[in-house]
């Protein structure tokens, strides 16, 4: 099995099979995160091939690891993307949950309670959508796809602190948005904030 950094190597000579295997362990991810910043499922994907372009172009200017190098890119896609929309975060909670993506099935088989895990994944994701784009990406690349901080710090050209603010301020806010609707939350949940921490 050849390892990432051989992979590496060889898509900076121009091997296009080192570069496609590359590409097939991190589009998952890449797409996700343009999916987090863009809400959209064309835009993610239209944003994660741009990136993925310009990361073979530009292999040439890569600095240690590639997953973050990559994430930046991917993020750096995003903000371009938003900044030719001239779009801002949606106003209220509904509108940020009306994006038209179907949620995924649930496995749980009770009716009921896949209603309501349906509900709360939507509230998730439209509080999710509500977080400035900074907090968005660093939350996201932390509690979704399990980057260290030094990683999201690289990914979003930052220091290391930044990224620790951002995530605290994101899920604290996330937590605020969450909580205006305590009836979706868990009973522990509820407990917390009732009670304190």
């Amino acid at each position: 099995m050849i390892d990432e950094s051989d992979n590496v190597a060889r898509a900076r000579t121009g091997d296009l099979a080192a570069f496609n295997a590359l590409v097939l362990e991190h589009q998952g991810l890449v797409y996700g995160v343009c999916l987090r910043q863009l809400g959209q499922p064309q835009a993610a994907e239209d944003a994660a091939q741009e990136a993925l372009i310009s990361a073979w172009k530009n292999l040439a200017s890569l600095r240690g690891p590639f997953r973050p190098w990559l994430l930046r890119i991917a993020v750096n896609a995003c903000t371009d993307e938003l900044r030719r929309r001239g779009r801002r975060p949606a106003s209220s909670l509904e509108v940020a949950m009306d994006d038209g993506v179907p949620d995924p099935p649930d496995p749980d088989p009770l009716p009921e309670n896949a209603a309501i895990s349906a509900e709360m994944q939507q509230r998730i994701d439209g509080a999710f959508k509500l977080l400035v784009p900074e907090q968005r990406v660093a939350v996201h690349l932390r509690d979704v796809e399990g980057l260290d901080y030094a990683e999201i710090a690289t990914a979003m050209n930052t220091n290391v602190g930044t990224v620790k603010s951002r995530i605290s301020r994101g899920r604290t806010e996330l937590r605020r948005l969450l909580l205006q609707e305590p009836e979706l939350l868990p009973a522990w949940a509820r407990l917390n904030d009732e009670g304190g921490e």
